[in-house]
């Protein structure tokens, strides 16, 4: 059954759902988030949660898959392939920052929820997510532009290290109350060490 077969209603269910988590997420977390909490965000049963998801993390998981997805779009549609490479750095940092203040709990929960969950779709779903952030960097900096400017699409280890700091310094950002765009500057500062032109 393809996405255009499911029933209208159905799919106005799962949305339901969805965001019934992520209200329940940025209220207190989702360790403290229980099935019957999620439903009664929704407004629905638990027989429709169940039609939809196997468990509540599950559910967490399509909910991050689809933060994820956004917050990659925002990243490509941020960055100018034609601008200078310290510009693009800075315009894909200034991206992800703007993704993340839009929504850091649920950003948060990605960070620290999933990697502590060793059951069900978890580790799969951490891992191609990973994957896909580092296909991301791999193709923002493999174009003509940037090979002009000496800079190379990085390996798939050194991609994983960026990001595993940027995505520490998003989460203690937000766990401390700060702002994550003060962290802009040193993402930027490090993105551009490890990625920029070779010596």
């Amino acid at each position: 059954m393809t996405t255009t077969d499911v029933p209208v209603e159905a799919t106005a269910h799962r949305r339901r759902l969805l965001e019934g988590m992520a209200e329940c997420i940025r209220a207190h977390g989702y360790g403290d988030t229980t099935v019957a909490d999620v439903v009664r965000a929704a407004r629905t049963s638990r027989r429709t949660f169940y039609a939809h998801f196997a468990d509540r993390q599950e559910c967490l998981v399509a909910l991050l898959h689809e933060s994820n997805q956004r917050t990659i779009a925002r990243i490509v549609a941020a960055v100018d392939p034609v601008a200078a490479w310290e510009v693009q750095a800075r315009q894909a940092i200034e991206g992800w920052i703007a993704a993340v203040q839009s929504d850091p709990p649920i950003t948060l929960s990605w960070i620290r929820d999933v990697p502590a969950l060793a059951q069900g779709p978890s580790p799969h779903f951490q891992r191609e997510t990973m994957r896909s952030y580092v296909e991301l960097i791999q193709a923002l900096t493999d174009t003509p532009h940037l090979r002009a400017a000496g800079v190379r699409p990085p390996s798939e280890q050194i991609a994983t290290i960026l990001l595993g700091g940027l995505r520490e310094l998003i989460a203690t950002a937000v766990e401390d109350g700060h702002d994550v765009a003060t962290i802009i500057d040193s993402a930027v500062e490090a993105t551009q060490q490890l990625l920029g032109p070779r010596r």
